[in-house]
């Protein structure tokens, strides 16, 4: 790719194995190879191979490729006659690990699908989180998504799925179920419910394109404190659309104070993590990005965050990427108190490829630094108020997920809470203090 191309789709571009940006790759044949091996790239697998060589050789941010002779990489893979498919995408896994960069990696088809899915923000099927409930082993809801065909139809939590278009769903996992529901909107299918207190029954629903709920968002009540708490799951394509409706719905609920609590959560879309932070930042720089040329990039606040008020970020060591890219701009602009434990530490940004086959490429194509400069590969960022807990701790939140966000059970969540009630205190006095035009005269209301 050019490097007026790379500078253009930068912004555009995915982090931490969860997000996506497709852009052109290159079909060039390099003159060094003989007629022979040029042929044979045709209705080959070597073609994904050379396809895939090529990406990497354009755009891996170390032009050095880790001191890998990445010209007689290509020799090897393309002088070996591949069996299969399979075989030849095994070869390619072998020479990348040799960048020693794990998230410059291949995807076949299906994982590629499977990321697109992920990062797209959507699904195409009828709506429902599902779960082997742990004690009758069953296939059980664990929640109908809003707006989904499942929720028209009645769906519930708690109900169990028999059977998928009169399959049994007895022994089978959460995966093989998820593939036997997804499907092309507009198609149809049955399933077999048992629910408490009643017969089984078959619900038929028609497939549909589901926006998947990233952003989870509610009004607290904390003391005497009206709290806005936003937990943001991922950094897909519609995070920022969720998150700007969270924010606009709270400040109009009343909330004197925000938490925004980024923990475990791995990353995504890089556009998406500054769209984010533009709404919290009215001014500064959010991210400021390095590729193989050492030629860089800042990314900068546009004036239009929706809120001033007081913020506190919750964050642990699954909190990467694009979460970090959140915090840092957050943290080096002063705009919020930073809580919890060391984050993960991915300064790192890749480019997501389509291939030729259906298959993916992921490809390292640059660094990124936080507004003060800070690089925080393998460190992370240290919080502000560093909170860390306990096995004991951990566990209970996981197994029980409604004593997530709870003062009484979650100490980094009392934290924040804690973090926050100086800044809410303080825009209370100003409010109280805040002079009241009447005619021409200006006077004070008293504290």
């Amino acid at each position: 790719m050019h490097q007026s191309s790379w500078l253009s789709n930068l912004l555009h571009t995915a982090l931490f194995g969860g997000a996506i940006a497709t852009t052109a790759t290159l079909s060039l044949l390099s003159p060094t190879l003989s007629p022979s091996v040029q042929a044979s790239l045709h209705d080959s697998p070597k073609a994904v191979l050379d396809e895939a060589w090529q990406i990497v050789y354009q755009d891996y941010v170390d032009p050095n490729f880790n001191q890998v002779d990445w010209q007689a990489v290509r020799q090897e893979l393309l002088s070996v006659e591949y069996a299969s498919e399979e075989e030849a995408y095994d070869a390619l896994r072998t020479a990348l690990e040799q960048l020693d960069d794990p998230y410059t990696r291949f995807m076949d088809p299906e994982q590629y699908r499977a990321l697109t899915r992920q990062t797209s923000g959507e699904l195409s099927g009828v709506g429902i989180r599902l779960e082997v409930n742990s004690e009758t082993n069953a296939l059980t809801v664990v929640e109908p998504l809003q707006n989904s065909p499942a929720s028209a139809a009645g769906i519930r939590t708690g109900d169990r799925i028999l059977a998928i278009d009169g399959r049994s769903t007895e022994g089978m996992s959460v995966e093989d179920a998820s593939r036997l529901i997804r499907g092309e909107a507009g198609t149809d299918i049955t399933l077999r419910v048992s629910r408490a207190g009643s017969n089984a029954f078959d619900v038929p629903l028609t497939r549909a394109r589901i926006e998947l709920p990233t952003v989870r968002y509610s009004l607290r009540q904390e003391g005497d404190t009206q709290i806005g708490y936003i937990r943001l799951g991922e950094f897909s394509s519609h995070a920022a659309d969720q998150m700007r409706r969270a924010i606009r719905d709270l400040v109009s609920q009343g909330a004197e104070g925000f938490v925004l609590d980024l923990r475990g959560n791995p990353g995504g879309l890089l556009q998406s993590s500054i769209d984010i932070s533009r709404m919290w930042i009215e001014a500064g720089d959010i991210v400021r990005t390095v590729d193989r040329n050492g030629s860089s990039r800042e990314t900068s606040a546009d004036h239009t965050a929706l809120t001033e008020l007081p913020l506190a970020v919750l964050v642990d060591g699954n909190s990467a990427s694009s979460s970090e890219i959140l915090t840092g701009a957050l943290m080096d602009n002063r705009r919020a108190t930073v809580v919890g434990s060391q984050t993960f530490g991915k300064a790192l940004v890749q480019s997501v490829h389509a291939l030729d086959n259906g298959a993916g490429l992921a490809v390292t194509i640059a660094h990124y630094y936080t507004p003060a400069g800070t690089d925080i590969s393998h460190r992370g960022i240290t919080p502000d108020v560093e909170i860390n807990l306990t096995d004991s701790q951990q566990q209970r939140l996981s197994s029980m997920p409604t004593l997530l966000a709870t003062v009484e059970a979650d100490p980094q969540y009392a934290g924040a809470i804690a973090a926050l009630r100086p800044g809410i205190v303080a825009n209370r006095d100003q409010q109280l203090t805040q002079p009241v035009s009447i005619g021409q005269e200006h006077i004070s209301l008293p504290q």
